[in-house]
């Protein structure tokens, strides 16, 4: 008898814009630890603390300490072909720039969509310019040489900047500032709008990517403390900030691969699920799960149900997954 089953894993690969399937909302209001979901540290995980009183999560953003995240994955793959936004309200109670010797300017703090393999990558430098692929976020930097600036930004996967630069805005410590950012596809636009104590913020001038920006990937949400390493000495800054992040809604296009079922029929294994356009689907097999083989080439999808068939299968001990790759 041949036994059977299949495994179902996301990869992250190049493509290009393409329509979205359906959203899917997730909101937290860290009412309840986060560790028990799947938000992880990545970093230095002393710099993210859930106040279990206050239900919300603190945080330090130090750029003296190594790039650190605190993040929670996507399941799917962004790209400026997808609709997405994020939503969250932020509080500082401490912020202070030039604290790391020899970097006396500004320096950012940031929350938004990251590629954490990227982001985590020992070579990854937020304050070179053009070492930190693939962002999708909001970016603050206190007044030191400059006012104070509210930064909305995206950043490709060849390292093209994309955002506008809103002064004087300051983020007045003590106080709560709502933060909606929304990416509309068909239109190419980051919309970011701010309001503090219930009054509006800003305003603050949209992001629009041209013909000639290439495309991004991020695959994790995260609030992130960035390491101010790598800048150029005339111009180097750092942060130091505490504050408090809560009440996250993001809202992303459904995962690549959904509602999966497989059989036998005809003789033959094949898996069935929802897929979506602009995502590419490679059925693969193993007998002993150290390496794979591919059964079918990429099959380009569409928003609605796709069939991936083995008509060689082995007899027995064949274990199928599915590969989705963004092209």
């Amino acid at each position: 008898m041949r036994k059977c089953c299949c495994l179902i894993l996301a990869c992250t690969l190049f493509s290009g814009p393409g329509p979205v399937n359906g959203t899917v909302t997730f909101q937290e209001d860290f009412a309840a630890n986060p560790a028990t979901r799947r938000w992880r540290a990545f970093g230095d995980s002393s710099l993210f603390n859930w106040n279990s009183t206050s239900q919300n999560l603190e945080v330090t953003w130090d750029s003296s300490h190594p790039n650190s995240y605190f993040a929670w994955p996507l399941n799917t793959v962004l790209s400026r072909g997808d609709d997405f936004s994020f939503v969250f309200d932020i509080q500082l109670g401490h912020i202070a720039v030039g604290t790391t010797p020899g970097k006396p300017f500004t320096f950012e703090l940031a929350i938004g969509f990251i590629n954490l393999a990227e982001a985590t990558a020992t070579n990854f430098l937020r304050g070179t310019g053009t070492d930190s692929p693939d962002l999708a976020e909001f970016d603050y930097f206190p007044a030191s040489d400059f006012e104070a600036t509210v930064s909305p930004t995206i950043i490709s996967s060849n390292v093209q900047f994309a955002s506008s630069f809103n002064f004087p805005l300051e983020l007045t410590t003590n106080d709560w500032f709502h933060v909606v950012m929304s990416y509309t596809a068909s239109n190419q636009t980051l919309m970011t709008a701010m309001t503090t104590n219930g009054m509006e913020f800003g305003p603050i001038t949209n992001v629009i990517l041209d013909t000639n920006f290439t495309d991004f990937r991020a695959d994790h949400f995260a609030i992130s403390s960035y390491s101010d390493a790598g800048q150029d000495p005339q111009f180097a800054g750092s942060i130091l900030a505490h504050g408090v992040v809560d009440n996250v809604v993001i809202t992303v296009p459904d995962p690549a691969v959904a509602d999966v079922s497989g059989a036998i029929a005809n003789g033959a294994w094949q898996i069935e699920f929802t897929a979506r356009t602009n995502w590419l689907y490679t059925l693969e097999r193993t007998e002993d799960f150290r390496s794979w083989s591919v059964v079918l080439p990429a099959t380009a999808g569409v928003n609605r149900r796709l069939t991936l068939v083995d008509t060689n299968a082995i007899a027995a001990n064949a274990y199928y997954r599915v590969r989705a790759q963004r092209p």
